[in-house]
């Protein structure tokens, strides 16, 4: 019989909605069955990819004896991080301050109060590797509820009191004015020299194992470089970026990046596909590409985009989540990796005995295996001139076809806000780079989804939708920050200044609301639901942090306005990253990036002429290919005569043509240079 998450829309929670457990939602009405009937609460937060959340739910969420276990004596409480960032924040700085560690699935007990007692993430249904069995969790939970409460009570109010204290001082530099600082040039050259020492010279990234793609890393890199002419940025950025592209985090067939790379070599991925890493690293490829004209950051981010359109894209035009990494294997088996990993048999019986020796070769696949049972994840290790481009892409196109015959990863259809923000911002740009309007389609409808179904007529977004239809929770900062970062992105390439208009309306949001005194951002709004505290984080991770992506949106928009509100804003948040950036630069990267904007202006491009005039186009393509950080484009006719201040984009108002030429004016603050009216001239103005 199914649970009470059977009436919900998100795909993790349906994913347990025939689980003897009995599930709830978070909800008030939750936490008020825990106090009617004087139990603890079991909170277990996940996401419908996550390769451990499945194996803990089939061990011991589909077990009935534990399912018994945990109905009599817990309310259960299940919760998509995806759906809930604030709810998973909360609680996991709670278990990493704790544990000294966290991941998912998260497993945490509370009080009915919903104050955290004890912590932990996965565990197995019996002692296992160290690690207590979950039933032995349960019975000790249980026990300590029953026969220890004030200490439980004492321990709870303890955690909570600490949560709040870090808050007060989160991100607050020493010195008292800092915030309203932004970071200067000798701290991005800092956070460069920071990265220098963690960057791994002999197989790019940084750090060891497991190694995420640095994506808000890269794009700092190639907007330090372009401001500053550093080689050594952007050979940290090219290295990296082939890396990743050679190994086995890309997928060789199909395009688009895994979660991450269990080895420090990129060899062995993390299967999961996200939709956020996907579209973060499609931008990233896109400049690499304008930076240096690298076939390969070409071919990458093509590729990547095109997975995006074919694989996660949903018939209402939005962007679904992720794609799992567990599928059938074949056997009936759910298997991480199934779907993408070969043997040389496997090669064999599909490309006949000759092609497969050449494509064993070309893509790394051996006898021994570089994953499991003597399968390999498909690579580009110095092979690759054995396979020219003809018979590359015939041996491509005929794999990819016999790997959709295999059983298919599940697919997070829910579409999140953010995510989508992010996407729309790579699909335009890799559009517009590559003369590819299909892709910039593919944005603007993803774009006409977000205020169609996520936006309400008071500028406030709702996070998710499944299927065309919005969900009940309220968007997080970085969903206002995303969207407005999609929004201008594809206003520059269209040159439809509504784009403009939507970002202001939800920047303004967040100023209203998301905004404390001192400038700092909330992740939260002010009317949000309150938690055990009002979430407040800084610092970027799999995604730019809300507060960093805010200022990012605010520096820009006001780039296309001349809102000194704005601009202002962005500069004083981000003093956060002054204080962070030399100490931390991989874990606050995107705002470092927007710091190099600042640091350049961002300069202005205003680009006035018939719509249908080629040298028009000409000057805009010109103005998006510049590599100046932040660079804010504005494109449109001239205004009519009388009026010159009826243009759609501010930056456009009173740019006449030069003799009935179309003209691009280039200018920081409003404040231009002569004009050029031909590409050459206009790419030495902003070189």
């Amino acid at each position: 019989m199914p649970n009470r998450l059977a009436h919900e829309t998100s795909p993790y929670l349906l994913q347990h909605a025939e689980n003897p457990v009995d599930w709830w939602p978070w909800s008030a009405e939750a936490f008020a069955e825990a106090r009617r009937r004087n139990v603890p609460v079991l909170l277990s937060v996940g996401y419908s990819s996550c390769h451990w959340c499945h194996v803990m739910a089939h061990e011991s969420f589909e077990d009935e004896a534990t399912a018994e276990l945990l109905n009599e004596h817990f309310v259960a409480v299940k919760v998509d991080r995806e759906e809930r960032p604030d709810v998973d924040a909360v609680y996991m700085e709670a278990v990493q301050a704790a544990t000294g560690q966290g991941g998912w699935p998260m497993t945490v007990f509370l009080t009915p109060d919903a104050e955290p007692f004890y912590f932990g993430t996965y565990f197995p249904p019996a002692p296992r590797h160290g690690m207590p069995g979950f039933p032995q969790v349960l019975e000790g939970v249980r026990a300590a509820w029953r026969d220890r409460r004030d200490e439980v009570g004492q321990v709870a109010g303890r955690i909570v009191r600490d949560l709040s204290e870090r808050t007060l001082a989160l991100g607050v530099p020493a010195e008292k004015d800092a915030p309203a600082r932004p970071p200067a040039a000798e701290d991005l050259g800092a956070a460069l020299l920071g990265l220098t020492r963690e960057f791994d010279a002999v197989r790019g990234g940084f750090g060891g194992a497991p190694k995420f793609p640095p994506s808000m890393t890269l794009e700092f890199l190639l907007r330090h470089h372009a401001r500053t002419g550093s080689e050594g940025a952007l050979e940290m950025a090219q290295a990296t970026c082939e890396a990743m592209a050679r190994g086995g985090i890309y997928d060789q067939l199909g395009g688009g990046f895994a979660r991450y790379s269990v080895d420090a070599e990129w060899v062995v991925p993390h299967f999961e596909k996200m939709l956020y890493d996907n579209a973060l690293l499609c931008r990233a490829y896109a400049h690499l590409w304008r930076a240096t004209g690298s076939e390969l950051a070409r071919r990458v981010a093509l590729e990547t985009a095109d997975f995006m359109v074919r694989e996660l894209r949903t018939e209402q035009g939005g962007f679904a989540s992720a794609l799992d990494a567990d599928s059938d294997d074949g056997s009936g088996r759910h298997v991480e990796g199934a779907y993408y990993v070969w043997t040389p048999q496997q090669l064999r019986d599909v490309l006949g005995e000759e092609d497969a020796l050449l494509a064993a070769a070309h893509f790394g696949v051996t006898e021994e295996g570089t994953f499991e049972h003597g399968s390999s994840v498909l690579q580009l290790p110095d092979s690759e001139r054995l396979l020219d481009a003809g018979k590359l892409d015939s041996v491509r196109r005929r794999l990819l076809a016999a790997r959709e015959q295999r059983p298919r990863p599940g697919r997070d259809d829910k579409v999140v806000a953010a995510w989508n923000g992010l996407a729309i911002a790579a699909l335009a740009e890799t559009g517009a780079f590559f003369d590819r309007p299909d892709l910039v389609q593919a944005a603007t409808d993803a774009a006409d989804l977000l205020v169609r179904t996520h936006m309400d007529w008071h500028a406030r977004l709702f996070r998710t939708s499944l299927d065309g239809t919005a969900g009940a929770h309220a968007g997080v900062l970085e969903d206002y920050a995303d969207v407005a970062e999609g929004f201008l992105a594809l206003g520059a390439v269209t040159g439809e200044g509504v784009w403009v208009d939507f970002s202001g309306l939800l920047l303004d949001t967040v100023l209203a609301r998301f905004t404390g005194p001192d400038g700092a951002l909330f992740d939260t709004a002010d009317d949000a639901e309150a938690l055990i505290r009002r979430p407040q984080d800084p610092t970027d991770n799999a995604t730019p942090s809300g507060w960093t992506a805010a200022c990012g949106a605010l520096l820009t928009y006001a780039a296309y306005t001349g809102s000194t509100v704005h601009r202002e804003a962005a500069e004083r948040a981000l003093g956060v990253v002054r204080a962070l950036g030399p100490r931390a630069p991989r874990f606050i990267s995107w705002g470092l990036a927007v710091a190099e904007a600042l640091l350049d202006g961002p300069r202005e491009v205003a680009v006035v002429g018939p719509p249908d005039d080629p040298a028009t186009a000409a000057l805009h393509r010109t103005a998006l290919l510049s590599t100046a950080p932040g660079l804010a484009v504005a494109v449109g006719p001239p205004a009519p005569a009388g009026d010159p201040t009826a243009v759609e984009v501010p930056l456009l108002a009173n740019r006449p043509l030069a003799d009935g030429r179309p003209v691009a004016y280039v200018c920081r603050g409003f404040v231009c240079d002569a004009p050029a009216t031909d590409p050459e001239t206009l790419t030495l103005r902003l070189s």
